[in-house]
């Protein structure tokens, strides 16, 4: 059964296309069966930023033909999985889909959590994402946080984009290792 995993951020030309790209291609690679997506709170049909393509070409990936789409009430819906890149896009999510609270994390927030509650085995991942999920509270995303939200690279020299990417990989990583590796085996 396919697994539905939605990217969240403000414009959808940088970091939640970045994400996405690289989020595919660690899952198929480690035969996970997977629909990754994204979305933003602004705008709809804008292009990739171009360092954000220069940077994942460089890493083998292509996001040239991306296009921005705001999220909607039905698409958080549909997603088993939410990821953020900061606290205020979980925020809008949730405002959005109130069901969504126990699925719907900051990519940061998902790989430190998910640590803390170890590896997901032989549970879904519904389940999983419930353990994660234990103990928050709201008041956890109010206002921005160095501990929780991915730097926005929009604006800034091609370096910061390298440097998000860098993280991004990173964290995901830790994001396939905890919640997908094991499943795929």
């Amino acid at each position: 059964m396919s697994i539905d995993i939605l990217f969240l951020c403000t414009g959808n030309v940088c970091r939640s296309p970045m994400a996405e790209a690289m989020l595919r291609r660690k899952l198929a690679d480690a035969g996970v069966d997977a629909r990754v997506h994204s979305a933003g709170l602004f705008f709809d049909g804008e292009p990739a930023s171009e360092f954000g393509v220069d940077v994942l070409a460089e890493r083998g990936l292509d996001i040239s033909g991306h296009r921005s789409r705001k999220v909607t009430r039905e698409v958080i819906e549909q997603a088993d999985l939410v990821i953020a890149m900061a606290r205020e896009h979980v925020r809008e999510a949730v405002l959005l889909c109130p069901e969504a609270w126990p699925r719907a994390f900051t990519l940061k927030e998902l790989a430190r959590r998910g640590a803390e509650v170890g590896v997901r085995f032989d549970e879904s991942l519904p389940l999983w994402l419930g353990r994660v999920h234990g103990g928050r509270t709201r008041m956890e995303l109010l206002g921005e946080s160095h501990t929780d939200d991915v730097a926005d690279p929009m604006g800034s020299p091609r370096d910061a984009y390298v440097r998000t990417a860098a993280e991004l990989d990173e964290l995901l990583d830790r994001v396939v290792d905890l919640a997908f590796r094991r499943q795929a085996a």
